[in-house]
This record gives C-alpha cells, structure tokens and sequence, in this order.
C-alpha cells in the first residue's frame, strides 16, 4: 500500500513552455518534512488514465501511465535527494497544456503536493510568434 505525505503547504504554480522545448514541473518535498519518498505520482485528472507518470520500487511504470507520455516523462532526480521529484516532459505537444497534479508517496499518507498549471507556447523565431491556423 502506498501513502503519501501530508503536507499542509500545497503548492501551486504556473509554468510556461515553448512548443518542442522540454519542460520541468517543479514538485519538491519540504527538508522539514525529512522523509524517505517510496513512489512519485504525477497525473492530469482531466485524462483517462490520469497517469503521466508513476515511479515506485526503483523504476517507472509505464503499464499505468497514459499513452501520450510513454517515452516523454522522466524524474529530474530519480533517487529524489532533498525531496526532488520534479518531472521532465519531453518535447512539449499543445495537448500537454493544463493542470498536473505530484503526489510524494511514504508509508501510510497520500495528499498532493503541487499542483502545477502548464501553458504550452508556440515557438518564437526571429522575434515573431509562429501562428498556426486552426
């Protein structure tokens, strides 16, 4: 069974990434807290299934995970020293814009730690935005 911390300090925050570019969702564990992390849970609630990524027992399980994200997500820091279970996303798509929840998983708790709201960009070239007709 898995649980994770609870944390009265919920974070929010917005990040913006350029389309193409990879982005980092912060998600880090307070050194207060002083705990030893046994899985990462990274999910859109608006996704079915909300996996984008699940990491546990030393290793990622892609079988849960949303196919959009196979191949795409990795943690910044895997053995999540200093609490660090930040998420890289690959080669950012416009569908991977909104609301992504991190989840710190320690034996007996599970509450969310941050909540990190994605707006993805179109590319910048020469000092012009790149529009796309839809």
């Amino acid at each position: 069974l898995l649980s994770s911390t609870a944390l009265t300090n919920i974070t929010a925050e917005n990040i913006t990434a350029e389309l193409g570019q990879d982005a980092i969702l912060p998600c880090k564990v307070p050194n207060k807290y002083n705990i030893l992390i046994t899985a990462v849970q990274w999910s859109r609630p608006d996704q079915d299934p909300e996996y984008v990524l699940l990491y546990r027992d030393g290793h990622l399980e892609p079988e849960y995970q949303h196919p959009s994200y196979q191949n795409r997500v990795d943690l910044q820091d895997k053995e999540m020293k200093d609490g660090d279970a930040s998420l890289i996303l690959k080669n950012v798509k416009k569908e991977d814009n909104g609301t992504y929840e991190c989840r710190v998983f320690e034996k007996g708790k599970n509450e969310p730690i941050s909540n990190i709201y994605l707006v993805v960009l179109d590319p910048v070239k020469n000092g012009a935005l790149l529009c796309q007709n839809i």
